[in-house]
């Protein structure tokens, strides 16, 4: 409050208390008689003068104060004093000590700088106190006109506009016209220029501050685009703060109220919620000893209060999460005071069950933990139900097979798998035979149980990547990821074809059906599922019009290169089988030091029905994929073994055979005994036969492999290391492999007249090396007479190659048996 008091007596000339007013810069001025106070004049009583009569502006201010003049003890509080003000339309207050003496003025401008509003003012805008529709004054109207508009208009200022620039006029210039007394004139030259401004979205915090450092009473309020949509001053400020405050207050009480009223029933409801909840509730002390359990928490888990009061929740647990599990949970309890998770249990009956948990920790108000309040729920039917609903919505419901939706998420998987490793992939649309026929003869539910066989059969000859589906009827589509070329997706056609074929006994029913295949190829014919479908579903189609119970490549060509192999597959199978078109030739290996026979090589010759003579390289490579290299094998060794039984017959001298083993035939279980059991049919020693082995067959089962040659070399036959020095060389193998000889590869021979790469070198260390360790050594495909005397300075036992004789049939071949001239030319 002003505690230096302007004052007045009763028959002071209005213009002089004005001039007093103006001076001080006060907004009021107390009139007294004597030491009392009878009046007061306001600045607001400015604008109830008639500027008509300048004689008026001398008259005693007696005639134009208030009174009787509100007072307030020095004692009441700046709230209450607000509230006086407020309720009274008044804009001052006199400060009056014990005595009812005058001690100060309080005026809004104090309540709205002390009233300690600050957080008010920062939380609200200028738009939400504001005066709208401010008063507008034509900058040509006169002083007394413009003090009349605002005194009907009940305003205590007025912004002057028609001039290039804003101008404000307010009680306060009225007050200084008063004082200086000249005639009435334009409002213009009277009012304030230039005027402040403040954005209507601006805290008031940024408003009142303007205010108090432009010692202003009035801002006008602007819109974002500039526009003047109200005024403010501190009067507003005041009156809206006491209007928010009021409204605040009545909604405190009210609330209050209410809540008082509703905390009883409140408690009796949550009671009642709780004991009728169908959730589990447990509410732990704070070292989680449980205090409380609700009457769901005993229908979930079979446990009541009494049995479990006391002891922790862990009295629950199921095993199935570790520690790493709980030190998580308590870590989020501890630092959020919240977490929410799916948890195993266990039942007091024992029974697993999969629960959905909340716990909050509920603190004091010092934000110490009290308690912990657990709230669950069985959700065990529920991820049944998903989990079922996730299967139907990805698996056919008959077979259980993956359906379309699946089959084509797999494939683009796999397709992407396949674009980043540069591989292919096959895509089978599988239909079967005359299916109706089951159908319409034997009936839906007979035709349901076939379904089922043929995908467990097809499963079944699928490999572990591979994925079979159904897409309904009876078609069904394979998938095959990661495959080496068309042949290796022909292959798995023929098994499925194969498998499919066989006989079916359902219901006391004997009945055979076949399937049609049709095969598409990534990226050969699509990379994306629907063309790859497509496609496959058109070879399928070609391939029942062709016949069906059979297979189709998309591709012409593919498919024509397709059925060759198969034609040729074929043959083979029958000449493994019967032996039509296969036979034996035998290449020579002569001694190093007199070029005499001193055994051979046995090599497997093939020729085809219509195609002829068939390269070793081609139709060993077809039967390695076609799965009958065993077979093969077999085959070559019982020809052998009748060669040579033969040729005893006709009297001939025998000499050692060497006989090639693949990695496929060496591993068979049975290999040894097999063999023991030919040589016993043939009547054949076991020292007249040598096995010839690479050593990648050995590569990842050394200890096996040499167990399985100490038994052949046991038997008595011989071993022989092929192509030695291309392969994974080690001298372990030497060391650990009981061969008796050592064959040098071809490659180093034909290097050896250009000394390519040290060849002569690594003749030499492999040679010697060998005779140290007493192994014989072969120098494999020696062709000329300069390779034969470059070998004549190594440590080289014998020599095989076209120099001496080329393989020969067992006719040709007989007649060097007991030949003691030596080979070649």
């Amino acid at each position: 409050m002003q505690t230096s008091i302007l004052h007045c007596k009763t028959n002071t000339p209005l213009c002089e208390a004005a001039k007093r007013m103006a001076e001080r810069h006060c907004s009021s001025i107390v009139v007294m008689d004597n030491d009392t106070v009878v009046g007061l004049w306001t600045e607001h009583d400015a604008l109830t003068i008639n500027f008509s009569t300048p004689s008026s502006l001398a008259r005693p201010i007696a005639e134009f104060m208030s009174s009787p003049v509100y007072t307030a003890p020095g004692q009441m509080l700046l709230s209450e004093a607000a509230l006086l003000l407020n309720s009274h339309k008044l804009r001052h207050l006199v400060v009056v000590n014990e005595a009812q003496h005058p001690v100060g003025i309080l005026s809004q401008t104090d309540i709205v700088m002390n009233q300690g509003l600050e957080p008010y003012l920062r939380l609200r805008e200028v738009h939400t106190t504001m005066r709208t529709n401010p008063l507008m004054l034509e900058s040509s109207l006169n002083v007394s006109e413009a003090a009349h508009q605002m005194r009907i208009h009940r305003q205590d200022a007025a912004i002057i506009v028609g001039n290039q620039q804003l101008g404000i006029i307010t009680e306060r210039d009225i007050v200084s016209f008063i004082a200086n007394q000249p005639e009435d004139m334009p409002i213009i030259q009277l009012a304030s220029q230039p005027v402040l401004s403040v954005n209507e979205t601006s805290p008031l915090i940024n408003a009142r501050d303007l205010l108090i450092d432009h010692h202003i009473r009035h801002l006008v309020v602007r819109d974002e685009q500039g526009a003047i949509t109200g005024l403010l001053s501190f009067g507003d400020i005041l009156a809206g703060a006491e209007y928010l405050y009021l409204s605040d207050l009545r909604d405190a009480l009210d609330q209050r109220d209410m809540a008082l009223a509703r905390s009883r029933q409140n408690l009796q409801l949550a009671e009642r919620v709780i004991d009728s909840s169908l959730e589990g509730i447990i509410i732990t002390d704070a070292e989680t000893r449980i205090e409380f359990v609700n009457p769901a928490f005993t229908h979930l888990t079979g446990y009541t209060l009494e049995d479990i009061a006391g002891k922790k929740p862990s009295v629950l647990a199921s095993g199935r999460q570790g520690a790493t599990f709980y030190d998580q949970m308590w870590e989020s309890l501890k630092t959020s005071g919240y977490w929410r998770g799916e948890v195993w249990n266990r039942r007091k009956s024992g029974e697993l069950y999969l629960e959905l948990l909340t716990i909050t920790a509920i603190t004091n108000d010092e934000g110490v933990n009290q308690h912990y309040a657990g709230l669950f729920s069985d959700i065990t039917h529920v991820r049944e139900n998903e989990e079922q609903i996730r299967h139907l919505a990805y698996y056919d419901v008959l077979t259980r097979l993956p359906n379309r939706r699946l089959l084509e998420d797999r494939i683009t998987l796999a397709i992407r798998h396949a674009h980043r490793e540069a591989q292919q992939l096959a895509i089978m649309f599988i239909d079967l035979d005359h299916f109706k026929q089951v159908n319409d003869t034997l009936g839906h539910a007979l035709g349901d149980e076939l379904l089922l066989d043929v995908a467990a059969r097809m499963t079944a000859k699928l490999r572990e990547d591979d994925t079979l589906a159904r897409l309904g009827g009876d078609e069904f589509i394979a998938l095959l990821p990661n495959i080496n070329g068309f042949s290796e997706a022909t292959t798995v056609a023929k098994r499925l074809i194969e498998s499919v074929s066989a006989p079916y006994l359902l219901q006391g029913h004997s009945f055979r059906i076949g399937c049609s295949i049709g095969i598409s190829l990534y990226p050969d014919d699509g990379n994306t599922p629907e063309p790859l479908i497509q496609h496959a579903d058109a070879a399928m189609y070609r391939a029942k019009h062709e016949g069906r119970n059979t297979y189709r490549l998309y591709q012409a060509d593919i498919d024509r290169k397709a059925r060759d192999q198969l034609s040729m597959e074929t043959a083979l199978r029958n000449a493994v089988e019967n032996g039509e078109g296969l036979y034996m030739a035998y290449q020579p290996l002569v001694r190093c030091d007199n070029r005499l026979l001193a055994s051979a090589e046995a090599l497997a010759r093939w020729t085809h029905p219509e195609q002829g003579a068939i390269a070793p390289t081609e139709f060993i490579a077809l039967a390695e994929t076609a799965g009958l290299i065993v077979a093969l094998g077999d085959r070559v060794i019982d020809l052998v073994l009748t060669d040579m039984a033969r040729w005893r017959a006709e009297g001939k001298k025998l000499v050692p055979i060497a006989i090639n083993l693949s990695a496929a035939q060496f591993w068979q279980s049975n290999f040894v005994s097999t063999i023991t059991r030919k040589l016993q049919d043939h009547d054949i020693p076991a020292s007249l036969i040598t096995f010839e082995l690479t050593e990648s067959i050995l590569l990842n089962r050394q200890a096996d492999g040499a167990a399985l040659l100490n038994q052949l070399r046991s038997l008595g036959c011989g071993i022989a290391l092929d192509d030695f020095g291309t392969g994974y060389s080690s001298l372990s193998y030497l060391h650990n492999i009981p061969a008796h000889s050592l064959k040098i590869d071809r490659s180093f021979i034909e290097a050896l007249t250009h000394d390519e790469n040290n060849s002569r070198t690594i003749v030499a260390a492999i040679s010697s090396l060998a005779r140290e360790l007493g192994l014989n050594v072969v120098a494999e495909g020696v062709e000329t007479e300069q390779q034969w005397q470059l070998l004549d300075g190594y440590a080289i036992d014998f020599i095989q190659g076209y120099l001496f004789s080329k393989p020969l049939p067992q006719e040709q071949f007989a007649e060097y048996l007991g030949f003691d001239e030596p080979l070649g030319h």
